[in-house]
Order: structure tokens, then C-alpha cells, then sequence
């Protein structure tokens, strides 16, 4: 399926204005001509993780109804998740499974460990070689109904129940719940966790080939059929987005927000216009999302230097960013990951800030900006020492009143103004090329050119003062765009 070339908006369903209602008024409000679609994260009935432990696909009535979100697919492209790798125990398949055991319809719906495990297995060598997220083996014991007691496998939280997406079952429950989110008007279904879900003897359980790619087309077949597309979603080291672009499915950038912060941080640009250089047009960049800011993803773009340096210099220059928080002590999900708004990492500065948003929306791909970032958002430091979930810092709650504050301040209004050039330049055409270039020790220069030759927008940035300016020519026309000098 076709995707729209306009920046999406990230944010939950309660968290810029309280409910979906409030979210469609800034939609279609202040937010009309910045923004061509919107990522709602889950809105379904869950029992952990912010809505990423979904116990049904159906929308949970206090964030609005099913003619809310529809409202906001009649005039925005809408994204939204689907967990592709697992279900929370509250669902009524599991709690089914769990009454009627062997006799339940979903028996095969959850993954077994001790039935995945030939005998004798595992080792301690098996259990070594999974790609996990916790320092233990990745399943949870589960006492049913009639007293026997069984292991199911467990790749995340205690309420998020592995699937095992090889039965008919399972490919069945995922069908029915990607055809339901489609005709409520979901245009792009998110694959929340995708890398984790197949499960393959000796193997690290992450990313495994054939059998991924078989899965993503099946999915993917699903989805077009009912009028939509799919996203996978990997977190991880770059080169695996590399290969869903390579097989011509949209990614992510994860690799974009540790790079321009080693820019703006270190002031040389090599290392971030041989990214841009390298980068494909298929995919949404960030610089924020819900979970933290990526680490490893960069790696290979920067070297381990280069990584260590931007995160050191990240606890000394951002605001209110404690290593901390990024660690077990605040529930931390994934090592790998910082925990903080992208404007408290650069210090809350505005000028560092624009640019770093002016870097997306000059590389390749669609930007996507979360809520938090949208609003120039700095770190909740009550949010996340009241909850202690280090993730919580970068989830701030606005109500409808507070956001609208937040919009008028000139830094969010110059980004506005950014993300509506960003939508209506024909420059940043995906069939369009991008090159880079260094002028001088710390001057960075990036044309986006459309696929005809004839409109260029040009970003000039000094990486030293954080000055830029943007200009587009169109044949022998150049106008201005937008200038930012220092706070």
C-alpha cells in the first residue's frame, strides 16, 4: 500500500488531553497543517506496560469509543499497534486456557517452554544463546485450573504472555485482529516487538531467518487485503531495519537520535551526514518515542568511543537525566536505551533543539516526532519518582489546557512551522535523492531534491552555535524558509 509523505504525530490516547476527544480538537486545531497522520499507541483494554500488555484489541472506554478513533482516521493517516509476539494473562484466551487447560480452543495460542524444549533441554548453554531481556530464562510458571502446574514463555513482562505465531490459531487471532483494527480505520498496523516472535531451537530467538520473513508476508498479505499496511518495529542494531528496506518494507531510524546528539554534542558532522548519506527513504525517523533514546542501534555509524562519548556527555549536559534512570533501579526494560526527553538531552537549549529537528526533517525517510518532543517537553522527574519506571520520565501527562500553553511557546511554534514546510515541499520527495556535505570543520550543508531535479530545499547548519538556515529553490527561484541564531 501506498504511504503518505506527511509527519506523524506519536502520542497516547490520555496523554496530550485526556481522552481521544480531546487528542482530534488539537488534531484538527493547532496541530491541522503540521501533522498528515497520527500514531496512537495502544488504546485497547491492558494490564501493564502503558497499553503494550493488551488483554483484547477492543478500545478501552476510557480513553473514548471506536467512533473517536474513527473520526480521526477520516482526517488523519492512523498508525496503531499490534503486539505481534504476545497477550496479557487477563485475556479471555488465557484465562480460558488456564480453566479448561488441555480442553480450551487457545491452548496452542501461548508458547509452551517445556513443550518447545526437546528432552532433556534446556541447557544452560540453550538458555545463554536467547536474546533476552532479563537476566533469567524467559518464561513464567503458570498453575491451571486442575492443579497441574506448566511454563509458558515470557519475553517481557509477567503480563505479557508469549504467542507462538507457527499455529493456526494464532494466525487466526492475529487476522481477526488486524482486519477489526482496519475497518475502524487503522491505515498502517504497527508490529510492536516483531523480532521476538519466532521461536527456533538452537537459535538467539531474535530476528530468525526464513521463518521472520515468512511471517512478515503473512501478515503483511493480511493487512493489504483489508486496505492497510504494516511496520515492523526492531529496536535494535541498524543493519536488521536495513534488511526490511532491503526487501522493500518500511523501518525505522532508531540510528538518527544518538547520532545528531554526538553531533551536537562532539560539533562534527561526519559521522551524521554519512548516515544521512547511507539511509534509506523507506522508513519513519525519530528522535523520540515512548521508549527511550537507542544506543546500540547506532553502532557501527559511531564506534564504541564515539557511543561512550555521547552518552557520558548526555548525563553532563542534559537537564535532569540521571544515570538511574536508565537503570534496574527504575524497572529499565532494555540496557541498551536513556531514558530522557530529546530536549533535556540537549540541555534545553532551543536553538540545539530546532536544529536537531531540522536534521529529521531533512533525512531521508517520514519524520514521526513524539507528543513530549512535539511540546518541547523536559524531563518528569515527579512522574518518574512517583511510578519508578525510568520510560515514565519522557511520558508526561497534558491536559488539554497544558498543552495548548505549551503550544504557544516560540520554540514549539518555529517546529510547527518546520513540520508544515516539511509537508508541503515537493524537495523531500521519497524518490528524491539527498546529499550531504562538510563546508567546514563544523558546517554541515543537506539538499533534498524531488525526483524531477527542479525543487531543492537546502539546510545550512553550524554545529558549533547551533545557527541554521533553511531555503528552497524551485528552477530559478530561492526563497527563505526559516533562521534560528542562539537562544
Amino acid at each position: 500500500m501506498e504511504i503518505e509523505n506527511k509527519t506523524i504525530l506519536i502520542t497516547y490516547p490520555n496523554r496530550l488531553g485526556k481522552n481521544l476527544s480531546e487528542l482530534e480538537k488539537l488534531l484538527n486545531g493547532p496541530l491541522n497543517q503540521a501533522f498528515g497522520g497520527v500514531h496512537i499507541l495502544p488504546f485497547y483494554h491492558s494490564s501493564g506496560d502503558a497499553g503494550f500488555a493488551p488483554s483484547d484489541y477492543e478500545i478501552d472506554e476510557q480513553f473514548g469509543t471506536w467512533q473517536d478513533i474513527e473520526a480521526i482516521a477520516q482526517k488523519k493517516n492512523l498508525l496503531a499497534d499490534f503486539m505481534v509476539n504476545h497477550l496479557s494473562p487477563d485475556s479471555k484466551e488465557f484465562q480460558d486456557y488456564l480453566q479448561q487447560h488441555q480442553n480450551s480452543a487457545y491452548r496452542k495460542l501461548f508458547l509452551n517452554w517445556d513443550k518447545f524444549w526437546p528432552e532433556d533441554r534446556p541447557t544452560a548453554t540453550d538458555v545463554d544463546l536467547i536474546y533476552k531481556r532479563k537476566d533469567r530464562a524467559p518464561y513464567q510458571e503458570i498453575t491451571f485450573a486442575d492443579g497441574k502446574t506448566e511454563k509458558i514463555w515470557n519475553t517481557f513482562g509477567e503480563k505479557q504472555l508469549d504467542l507462538d505465531v507457527s499455529q493456526p490459531t494464532t494466525k487466526e487471532f492475529i487476522r481477526e485482529q488486524i482486519t477489526r483494527l482496519i475497518k475502524h480505520g487503522v491505515k498502517i498496523v504497527r508490529l510492536d516487538a516483531f523480532a521476538y516472535a519466532i521461536k527456533k531451537l538452537n537459535t538467539s530467538d531474535f530476528f530468525i531467518e526464513p521463518e521472520i520473513w515468512q511471517l512478515l508476508e503473512e501478515i503483511s498479505q493480511m493487512a493489504e487485503s483489508a486496505g492497510a499496511s504494516v511496520l515492523p518495529e526492531i529496536h535494535e542494531h541498524y543493519s536488521y531495519n536495513q534488511k526490511l528496506t532491503q526487501k522493500g518494507y518500511f523501518s525505522y531510524d532508531f540510528v538518527l537520535p544518538i547520532v545528531v546528539l554526538h553531533a551536537l554534542y562532539s560539533h562534527q558532522a561526519d559521522e551524521l551526514a554519512a548516515w544521512l548519506n547511507q539511509a534509506s527513504m523507506r522508513q519513519f525517523t525519530t528522535l523520540d518515542t515512548h521508549d527511550g533514546i537507542g544506543v546500540v542501534d547506532g553502532k557501527g555509524i559511531l564506534s564504541d568511543q564515539q557511543l561512550d562519548y555521547t552518552v557520558n556527555r548526555l548525563y553532563e549536559v542534559g537537564a535532569n537525566v540521571k544515570r538511574a534512570y536508565s537503570s534496574s533501579e527504575y524497572h529499565n526494560l532494555d540496557i541498551y536505551q536513556l531514558n530522557t526527553t530529546f530536549y533535556s538531552a540537549v540541555g534545553n537549549s532551543n536553538s540545539a533543539y530546532l536544529l536537531a529537528r531540522a536534521i529529521q526533517i531533512f533525512a531521508p525517510g517520514i519524520p514521526q516526532v513524539y507528543y513530549v518532543g512535539l511540546l518541547a517537553g523536559s524531563n518528569d522527574v515527579n512522574l518518574v519518582e512517583e511510578t519508578r519506571e525510568g520510560r515514565d520520565i519522557n511520558r508526561h501527562y497534558y491536559s488539554l489546557t497544558e498543552a495548548e500553553q505549551a503550544l504557544s511557546q516560540p520554540v514549539v511554534q518555529q517546529l510547527l512551522k518546520l513540520l508544515q514546510y516539511r509537508n508541503k515541499s515537493s524537495a523531500f520527495d521519497l524518490k528524491g535523492t539527498i546529499k550531504t556535505q562538510i563546508k567546514e570543520k563544523h558546517q554541515l550543508e543537506v539538499v533534498r531534491t524531488d525526483q524531477s531535479g527542479q525543487v531543492k530545499a537546502t539546510l545550512k547548519a553550524n554545529l558549533l552555535d547551533y545557527h541554521f538556515s533553511i531555503s528552497e529553490t524551485d528552477g530559478d527561484l530561492t526563497k527563505h524558509i526559516l533562521a534560528v541564531g542562539e537562544d
